[in-house]
């Protein structure tokens, strides 16, 4: 894809005109689509400096610029080793590990590269319920994030070689004369090609391909006397194929290409925001580029069909999405809620971090948006604004954070501008209705009908959709 694409392509770059403007809500849009929500200044620094300027941010892990710790990395750190002082439970309390990603994803700043790490983390999905090695776990998480917007090349033989995935899929008890195909076969279903991209044949030979790698001591390891060196064919291509050249072939392959611009456009898109036609157009310019992921999220994140009013308020919000930027709308930061439970709150919600359903990761989409998760999110907000997730038990001052912004002169400025903090929009007439019947007939502008005001938007069908 060249630089010179026509207006009317979804990949060029957005420009606000009266039909696409810059306004609060394409402002909200893209702090929750391409990261985890923002304040209220946050939000208003972005509206103010215009697209390029905000996106910039984004891309260079600078868009926040409230609760991020001065030690943030040292305090990351520390929550990591904690993590794996857990090793000797196994798989058992893996709690303080889900609780360290979710402090980087409400504290860190650089919520993109967690964004995608989360992304590889469902692409690659592999869960400690299998594995039960917690340092393991963590060390596929930090390839994932160190990689995240590297040439693809790159990420896929790091995350081929990596132990927990190697372990996730039987790779150890594959050896020459003794083939597991599961390895193989993932590679080239899930990881690269897709479903109906290769045969039956491929996966056996692949499986002979990969033969000999193994995890020992905690690291991979090529074991050449439990390889099979004999010739294989491997999509169409005869050699004594190893590991490694299974891997390039498949990098090679143009269905790869277009695996990655799903991925990319099932991250960053709602359904139905683009076409077949836009898909074939981004996998053309990943494969002119060697599948660099840094350039094909770049393009997605400034394209037109990134803004467009097709792709606003049409994806579902994912649990850990929607449980993070609800914390941080509400600059839960002091005190801030326990990281570990917003981690076990998003697994109520259908998201167990580290412990994806099985290979092919989480369903996603509308699988998020059941009756029964409608009613866990409630809850969830309800614990969220009454403090009942932090030390202290300390109720969110829903009001003083208005006022703090200049808002709450009334119960219908206070909800306006929460609708414009959650969703980028002032409250329509259904969420008047739905909270006025909460509430009863004249009430009064209080802590208490503020903090419920709040519980009843977070759990707003509005807000399930980012």
């Amino acid at each position: 894809m060249s630089r010179d694409l026509s207006p009317e392509s979804p990949w060029a770059a957005y420009s606000p005109d009266r039909a696409a403007p810059w306004d609060l809500r394409r402002v909200v849009h893209l702090r929750r689509r391409a990261g985890f929500g923002a304040t209220w200044d946050e939000l208003q620094r972005d509206l103010k400096d215009g697209p390029e300027k905000s996106i910039d941010r984004l891309l260079s892990g600078k868009a926040r610029i409230d609760g991020v710790p001065d030690d943030f990395d040292a305090g990351a750190a520390q929550l990591g080793a904690d993590a794996e002082a857990d090793r000797s439970l196994g798989a058992r309390e893996p709690g303080r590990l889900k609780g360290w990603w979710v402090y980087r994803m409400l504290f860190g700043p650089d919520p993109l590269t967690e964004r995608l790490t989360l992304m590889w983390h469902n692409h690659f999905a592999t869960s400690v319920e299998k594995v039960r090695d917690l340092p393991l776990m963590r060390r596929q998480n930090e390839t994932f994030r160190r990689l995240a917007r590297a040439p693809f090349g790159k990420l896929l033989h790091a995350a081929a070689q990596e132990p927990a995935l190697l372990v996730w899929l039987d790779a150890p008890s594959n050896r020459k004369g003794h083939p597991n195909e599961n390895l193989a076969r993932e590679l080239m279903e899930l990881f690269t090609l897709g479903v109906g991209r290769f045969a039956e044949t491929d996966v056996k030979e692949g499986a002979r391909a990969l033969t000999g790698w193994t995890v020992a001591g905690q690291q991979f390891r090529e074991n050449a006397a439990l390889h099979d060196d004999g010739e294989k064919k491997l999509l169409g291509r005869k050699g004594r194929w190893k590991g490694d050249d299974f891997v390039r072939l498949l990098m090679e392959h143009p269905a790869t290409a277009e695996r990655l611009a799903w991925r990319l456009c099932d991250t960053f898109l709602g359904e139905g925001a683009v076409g077949q036609e836009a898909l074939k157009a981004l996998a053309g310019g990943l494969r002119e580029r060697r599948l660099d992921i840094a350039w094909g999220v770049e393009t997605v994140l400034r394209s037109r069909a990134f803004f467009a009013a097709a792709n606003l308020g049409t994806r579902a919000a994912a649990p850990a999405e929607y449980v993070v930027g609800a914390a941080r709308a509400l600059e839960l930061f002091d005190p801030s809620p326990s990281t570990v439970l917003l981690a076990d709150w998003s697994a109520r919600l259908g998201q167990d971090l580290f412990a994806p359903p099985n290979v092919g990761g989480w369903p996603g989409g509308r699988a998020w948006v059941s009756g029964q998760a409608a009613v866990a999110r409630a809850n969830y907000a309800a614990a969220l604004v009454a403090g009942r997730l932090s030390r202290g038990s300390q109720p969110l001052d829903a009001l003083g954070l208005a006022q703090k912004h200049g808002r709450g002169k009334g119960l219908n400025d206070l909800l306006d501008f929460f609708g414009e903090l959650l969703c980028g929009a002032p409250a329509g007439p259904a969420w008047r209705d739905r909270v006025s019947a909460a509430l009863g007939p004249r009430p009064a502008l209080s802590a208490e009908n503020a903090r419920r005001t709040v519980a009843l938007m977070l759990a707003s069908p509005e807000m399930q959709l980012a």
